[in-house]
């Protein structure tokens, strides 16, 4: 039989980082340890739940845990008999088959390249979700489990959302499903209600500073410092930000939410020139603007510095920011007409619910 064709959403992997290795290559998971004692207390007590919510900012190690718990469900079961850190060797066949994007009882569902365009699609939609059915319907591996990856949630669109909502009402025996969100909120309260919330935080500075200091070895200290203050504990970010202009961006988007009552199209149009010639650039800078609106609307929230009404206004404001630069990113679209809609937007924001 000729060897099957590798389909073009294979190829993409949006959660990999230049530098360093893929979360299903990664078998150390870095400061995460009261999520995982959640997880290995429901896994080795051989009741766990049907659907994990896996919730947490961009780049803490989500994907690394779903991968962690995919690799021991497949050698273990949900039995005692693997390590309580769920650990499995990186010899290991299920290892290897993993890392390799091989095991036939793991199926990861994200978003992928229109093959009639070549682009990246805007939304994980139904057609990627049907896969499911196919999966489902074969027979399981020796283990008896077939896990589900979806990475991100987030990203899939209403009738994604209502064909996960089908299966995960009438769930197959041996099965796990682990969504992953950056932002639980927009996902159906029917879909979160089905599954168990796992929630993995923000590394602390030790623990950022540590990884760094392994990972960018040649970096000087002091820059790894401004990294893990700059990323909000998320190591994902970090990684980034140490790529060609990401501190750079970084500030810029922090400025750019600071002065979102005022902004400066000048200076504005100058950054779309700078975007424009670095590789990544907008999707990069969205990304940060989008973290630094979440910091802060979580730190208001937390603070009860702002009412209710006008939290809801900033959260609306930040779905807005997400949508406009993935289109733009999905259709190569020129950075300029992004950012000012963006300042303008955020400025409108200012006006009806206080500055941020």
């Amino acid at each position: 039989m000729a060897p099957r064709k590798p389909r073009v959403q294979d190829s993409v992997e949006l959660d990999r980082v230049e530098g360093a290795p893929h979360p299903r290559e990664t078998q150390r998971l870095i400061g995460q340890n009261a999520a995982l004692e959640i997880v290995s207390r429901a896994l080795r007590g051989r009741r766990p739940p049907q659907a994990w919510l896996m919730c947490g900012p961009p780049g803490v190690g989500k994907a690394t845990m779903a991968y962690r718990i995919a690799r021991y469900l497949l050698a273990y079961g949900a039995t005692d008999r693997g390590p309580e850190d769920l650990s499995v060797a990186a010899n290991d066949p299920v290892s290897v088959q993993v890392t390799a994007g091989s095991h036939p009882g793991l199926l990861v569902l994200k978003r992928g390249v229109n093959p009639d365009t070549g682009k990246l699609m805007t939304v994980l939609g139904v057609d990627e979700m049907s896969r499911l059915n196919s999966f489902f319907g074969m027979t399981a591996g020796a283990g008896g489990w077939r896990v589900v990856v979806i990475d991100t949630a987030d990203d899939m669109n209403d009738n994604a959302a209502n064909a996960l909502l089908k299966l995960l009402e009438e769930p197959p025996a041996r099965a796990m499903l682990l969504l992953l969100t950056n932002t639980p909120g927009r996902l159906l309260p029917t879909i979160r209600s089905r599954c168990q919330r796992l929630t993995l935080k923000p590394l602390n500075d030790t623990e950022m500073e540590s990884e760094l200091a392994q990972l960018l070895p040649d970096m000087d200290t002091g820059e790894r410092t401004s990294l893990a203050q700059l990323s909000g504990g998320s190591l994902g970010a970090a990684l980034r930000l140490a790529q060609g202009k990401g501190v750079a961006l970084a500030q810029d988007a922090a400025k750019l939410i600071e002065n979102a009552a005022h902004p400066d199209v000048i200076q504005l149009i100058s950054l779309s020139d700078k975007l424009a010639r670095i590789t990544d650039g907008l999707d990069m800078l969205g990304d940060f603007l989008a973290q630094t609106l979440t910091d802060r609307i979580r730190a208001r929230a937390m603070a009860g510095q702002s009412d209710l009404a006008a939290l809801n206004k900033w959260v609306d404001a930040l779905e807005r920011l997400r949508r406009s630069f993935a289109r733009s990113d999905a259709l190569h679209l020129e950075p300029r007409q992004t950012l000012l809609s963006t300042a303008r937007d955020l400025s409108a924001t200012v006006r009806r619910a206080g500055r941020m």
